[in-house]
This record gives structure tokens, C-alpha cells and sequence, in this order.
């Protein structure tokens, strides 16, 4: 009898160790994939970010082209910009920005 109460504790805490195991086994891999996910997007972040630092600013690419291309830039009306996609046998040539009449 005084066998059965200590082998009784001792089975239970075999098995809630285990569960406890495995339960802080699957949330160290979501934990895990988490910050992957985090660190991923914060590398889109950074860039994104520089993106619109160094090239969204029209300001900016007018100095740098001052800077360092002199005069090979040409300002341009973005109403007279057009898309040209080339396929097997088409040449299709369409605008970028279509006004309405």
C-alpha cells in the first residue's frame, strides 16, 4: 500500500512533466517563427523606408542629379509616360496616366 502512494505522485508528475515538455516545445517554436516573421518584415521595413528616404523625394533626385549626373536627366510630364509591352507578335504601347475627356 505505502508502495502504491508513492508510485501514484511519482507516474503523475512523469506525465505532467512530459505535457509541460511538449507544451513549451510547440510555444518555443511559435515563439520562434514569430520572430522570424517579425525580423523578416523588419528588413522590408528598412528598406521600404530607405526607398522613400533616398528615391521618393523628388527633391532629393534633383540634387543627386545635379549631384552627380550633370545633365543627363530630362524632367519629364508624367501624362506623356507610357508602358510598352513587347509580345510574340505585338508591340501594345499604352499610358501610363489616361485622362478622361
Amino acid at each position: 500500500m505505502k508502495k502504491l502512494f508513492i508510485f501514484i505522485p511519482i507516474i503523475f508528475l512523469i506525465f505532467a512533466t512530459t505535457i509541460t515538455k511538449n507544451s513549451t516545445k510547440k510555444l518555443d517554436k511559435e515563439i520562434f517563427n514569430l520572430k522570424e516573421n517579425i525580423r523578416i518584415l523588419e528588413d522590408q521595413y528598412e528598406l521600404t523606408l530607405l526607398d522613400y528616404n533616398v528615391l521618393a523625394s523628388p527633391k532629393k533626385l534633383m540634387d543627386y542629379q545635379r549631384l552627380y549626373f550633370e545633365d543627363n536627366f530630362i524632367q519629364k510630364n508624367t501624362e506623356n509616360l507610357s508602358i510598352i509591352q513587347i509580345t510574340k507578335d505585338k508591340l501594345i504601347i499604352e499610358k501610363v496616366i489616361k485622362i478622361d475627356e
